[in-house]
């Protein structure tokens, strides 16, 4: 709570002194305070920025992302945005900017923070393309962003530093499987990796690509807007029921695929290395 929000209950300012000094009240901020717990939870740390940061003050980037659980939570500096004005608080990673749209401000829990689409969008420059790419799945799971909104976002802002990242997934065409194999055997050649078998069932499944003898399993995602909770959760039942039977199950993503492809190779290649370990262990 703030000092103002204090007075206004009718502390005073001694009152509010005398409870600090009894460890009623543990200044977090200039003029921001905890009841009675000296450990602010994640919650109340970001509350606390907000406040401390003043009027039309929101939560943004990495911490609103991590509110609205589309993102990890960290321990570095809370992110808030602060609108036509500049502030410098130690703790705080502030953002400024002219003005934002109201539809890019949202409340939950009655903390202010920035959209789900907004986050995003702010978070986009920061991340690397398959971070970007497994939260954008992550809203949607969740239910919190569309194409719709994401393109609005864009829309509004479409020269900011986030824009050409998120722009890039929104024109993600569909990972067909006959371009998906032809890139990725093309990959493969030129690493000098064998070949996997496409579209092969095992385990009562059809997978998108399979190493038998390995034992390594290829699955592709694709980020066209459309994911619902029942396929998110019946592609992760499905990961699980295959890495008991003993394979070793790895996803990859059209975007990484055409802008990442050396990672994937990495990846693959040391998949199959670990698989021949183990074969030669046994």
């Amino acid at each position: 709570m703030t000092r103002d929000q204090l007075l206004a209950l009718g502390l005073g300012r001694d009152g509010i002194r005398w409870r600090v000094k009894r460890g009623l009240l543990y200044p977090l901020y200039r003029g921001v305070y905890m009841w009675g717990h000296p450990s602010p939870t994640p919650f109340a740390r970001a509350r606390a920025a907000v406040f401390a940061c003043g009027e039309g003050a929101v939560l943004s980037h990495h911490s609103a992302a991590a509110r609205w659980g589309i993102r990890p939570e960290t321990d570095g500096p809370t992110d808030v945005t602060v609108i036509g004005r500049r502030v410098r608080l130690e703790g705080i990673r502030t953002h400024e900017t002219p003005s934002l749209d109201p539809e890019d401000i949202c409340s939950l829990d009655g903390l202010p923070l920035t959209s789900p689409a907004r986050t995003l969008f702010d978070c986009a420059s920061r991340l690397t393309t398959r971070d970007l790419a497994a939260a954008v799945e992550q809203a949607q799971v969740k239910r919190l962003v569309t194409q719709h909104s994401l393109r609005a976002t864009l829309d509004r802002a479409p020269r900011r530093p986030g824009a050409p990242a998120l722009r890039a997934l929104l024109a993600e065409p569909a990972f067909t499987r006959s371009e998906a194999e032809r890139r990725l055997v093309a990959l493969l050649r030129a690493a000098k990796l064998p070949p996997p078998a496409f579209n092969h069932a095992i385990e009562g499944f059809e997978v998108d690509a399979v190493w038998r003898v390995e034992r390594v399993v290829l699955e592709s995602d694709s980020y066209e807007f459309h994911a619902t909770r029942a396929a998110f959760e019946r592609d992760r039942r499905r990961d699980a029921l295959l890495t008991r039977a003993g394979y070793l199950v790895l996803r990859t993503t059209w975007l990484e695929l055409t802008a990442q492809p050396y990672a994937l190779v990495a990846r693959i290649a040391e998949a199959l290395a670990l698989a021949d370990a183990r074969a030669r262990a046994a």
